[in-house]
Parts: structure tokens; sequence; C-alpha cells
């Protein structure tokens, strides 16, 4: 199972080898994000799984074709507008629906956010249609494959974690945004002050008593952006001001709490509209 980890403050595990061989390509790595216990990439087109089980939550989504499987002697699909939760211990199988075969993108996930009192609620009812849930499962894969950006990829799942326990429960789910302003700038005072080292997501919540999820919606209520989109406005500020003082970017890049230095071009280049070396020619 996956152990929590300091977010942005240490490495993620690359993305593993990709393996090509008769019809299939499988990318597979663990990520520095509490919860996830790996993260899996596969196109298949002749591979079939047979009955096999898991220890851990299966997060399913297809980007090309369609999957078929059997669960608990039900059979199931899963299109591309569909999210599949698969739950531990529950024997299942898989195999393309077309000739074409399939494309998919997993996440494993333990029982941080998914307790075992809803596995009874995902064998009845395995495949989500719910696009918002879809949309967000594709941006944390996105996130969870950049290195540095593990504060972002742990927010998202927090709150594709409430969204999966909301569908689970039987009950609606919560577009509640809390308002809390003293909680949210409790918040902004602790991430300027690890500004560079950055904080765990969990280790905050715990810190002030409330749920992740709680945090982050207190925090976007009240300034109109993600902690993890604030912490990195921050750092690009910080590296701003060090490039101008003449700090070659790699430095600059570690100085300022990024990953490495394509890291702080990626976010650099997204806010100032342009790369680091030529911001500093600037000057």
């Amino acid at each position: 199972m996956a152990s929590a980890s300091p977010l942005n403050a240490s490495p993620s595990a690359a993305p593993g080898e990709r393996l090509t061989a008769s019809g299939q390509q499988v990318t597979a790595w663990r990520p520095q994000v509490a919860g996830v216990v790996e993260v899996f990439h596969a196109h298949f087109t002749e591979h079939a799984y047979p009955m096999h089980v898991h220890d851990a939550w299966a997060l399913l989504i297809v980007d090309e074709g369609a999957v078929r499987y059997d669960l608990d002697r039900h059979e199931h699909g899963i299109p591309r507008d569909t999210v599949s939760l698969l739950p531990p211990d529950v024997p299942h199988n898989g195999s393309a629906a077309t000739p074409q075969g399939f494309r998919k993108r997993v996440l494993y996930l333990d029982e941080s956010h998914l307790d075992r009192s809803l596995i009874g609620a995902a064998v009845d009812a395995p495949d989500l249609r719910d696009p918002v849930l879809r949309h967000r499962i594709g941006q944390l894969h996105t996130a969870l494959a950049r290195p540095g950006d593990e504060l972002e990829a742990a927010s998202r799942l927090a709150l594709i974690g409430e969204r999966l326990r909301g569908h689970l429960r039987a009950g609606p789910v919560s577009t509640a945004r809390p308002t809390d302003r003293t909680l949210a700038h409790r918040l902004r005072e602790l991430l300027d002050a690890r500004q560079v080292e950055g904080i765990a997501l969990d280790e905050a919540a715990a810190r002030f008593g409330v749920h992740s999820t709680h945090l982050i919606r207190a925090f976007s209520g009240a300034f109109g952006i993600a902690p993890h989109q604030y912490l990195m406005s921050r750092r690009i500020d910080h590296a701003r001001r060090l490039l101008l003082a003449g700090h070659p970017p790699g430095e600059t890049a570690v100085a300022a709490g990024f990953y490495d230095q394509p890291h702080l071009t990626r976010h650099f280049k997204r806010v100032v509209g342009t790369t680091p070396g030529r911001y500093a020619k600037l000057r």
C-alpha cells in the first residue's frame, strides 16, 4: 500500500518503461502521492485478463475502444464515457469489446480514500456515468505523470474520492463551497512559510483538524484559486526575482522549490508567457 510522503518536497517516481510486445503497450509507476498504489496505462488488442483479484481499488477509464468484464458473476462494459470502480478482493476478468482493442488508464488506490464498507455498493454498481468525474480523473493522470506536481495530484485525488463516495453512498454529490476564511488564511500562511519545501495535503489537513476536501474548498472559496495553484504562483514569483538577479535557470529551479529545470520551465512559460532563459535575458 502507498504510504504518506511529502508533496512537492520529494521527487515522484517517473513513469516506468513502456513495454512493447505483440499488440500491447504498458506503462506503470508508483507516484509519491499518498493513497495511490500504482498508475497503470495500457493499450491491448489481443490480451484478455483471466479471473483475478486486486488488494486495492481499481479506478479505470477507457480512452479508446471499450472493455467488457465480469464482476461477481455479472457482465459489465466500459465505454469511453464511463468510469469503472472495481473493489478489492472481488474476482473479475477483462477483454476488448471490439476487434481494435482498447486503451485504458487505471489508478490503484488504497483504503485511505475508499474504505472497505463501500465494497458492496461498488459490486452492485461499478460503472459510473459522470462526465465531471471522468474529466477530473483525466486531469489527475496528467498531474501524476509530471514530477513536482504532487500537491496538485493530491488535491485532485481528494475531490475525486469525495465524488466517488457520494456515488457509492447513494447520496447527492456535494457541490458546497465552504467559505471558512479563517481556515483559508491559515492555510495561505502555511503555504507561504513552506513555499520552497512544500507540504503534504494530508499533513496540512491534519494540522488544522479538517478533511482535505474541506481545506481545498475553503481555500478556493476564499481566494478563487486552488492551493496548488497558489503555491506554484508564489514559486514562480520567487523564480522571477532570482532570474533577474542573475541566477541561472537550473539553480533557480531548485532554489524556488521546483522538481527540476523542466518543471520550472513548464509552469513558468504557462504563467509568464516565456521561458526562464529568455526571461533572464531581459535584465
